[in-house]
């Protein structure tokens, strides 16, 4: 793997560590993604995420049409268990899973216990395309009044999410990556509201 282990996830980290403090913001890690070179049936960048998130000591879940595969896979670079959803500390939703997979994870994903409420899932989303000036309006620390979002996904999740977010501190917080090495964070104290058209 071409992937510098310390320098590129570092690089990697940086950006999404400014994009999980400033919700709305769209950064790119193709130079990252760029220096993988395994096969892994994702998006480069999420392969970056996984080398990023995942050690021997947290858990995950896969959800693909080719889990067993990606799950071994995932294993073999960063030593993570794979784990049901509800057990799971990262879930991983790839571009080719099935309808309702994401809204399937926020019901059974952990959003942790008051008193750990930092054990909760994070979750990882494939999605088309990221950008601005979407549908999304986004509310919330890390943001100056509001931001827009665009996130290009079939699944029906803002709703779900809030349910799941409704009681501070315990959530859920999600990384959408795009096929363009894109990354936007929305941490579990931001507020998500559709923008009514017309």
């Amino acid at each position: 793997m071409k992937l510098d282990a310390v320098h590129d996830i570092q690089r990697a980290y940086r950006k999404t560590l400014d994009a999980m403090s400033r919700p709305g913001l769209i950064s790119n890690i193709k130079a990252q993604a760029d220096n993988i070179d395994v096969e892994a049936g994702c998006f480069n960048s999420t392969v970056v995420l996984a080398l990023m998130l995942l050690d021997t000591e947290v858990t995950f879940k896969a959800v693909s049409e080719r889990e067993a595969e990606i799950s071994r896979l995932i294993n073999q670079l960063t030593y993570a268990r794979a784990a049901e959803p509800e057990n799971a500390d990262f879930i991983f939703i790839l571009n080719d899973a099935g309808p309702l997979a994401l809204e399937k994870a926020f019901k059974a994903a952990c959003p942790g216990n008051l008193i750990d409420p930092h054990k909760s899932a994070t979750i990882i989303v494939e999605v088309a395309t990221l950008g601005n000036n979407g549908d999304l309006i986004i509310t919330g620390p890390g943001i100056d009044r509001e931001s827009c979002i665009k996130v290009q996904t079939t699944d029906s999740w803002v709703d779900i999410r809030a349910e799941k977010n409704v009681e501070y501190p315990l959530g859920i917080d999600i990384i959408f990556t795009d096929s363009s090495h894109n990354i936007l964070c929305i941490p579990r104290t931001t507020q998500i509201v559709k923008r009514v058209v017309g």
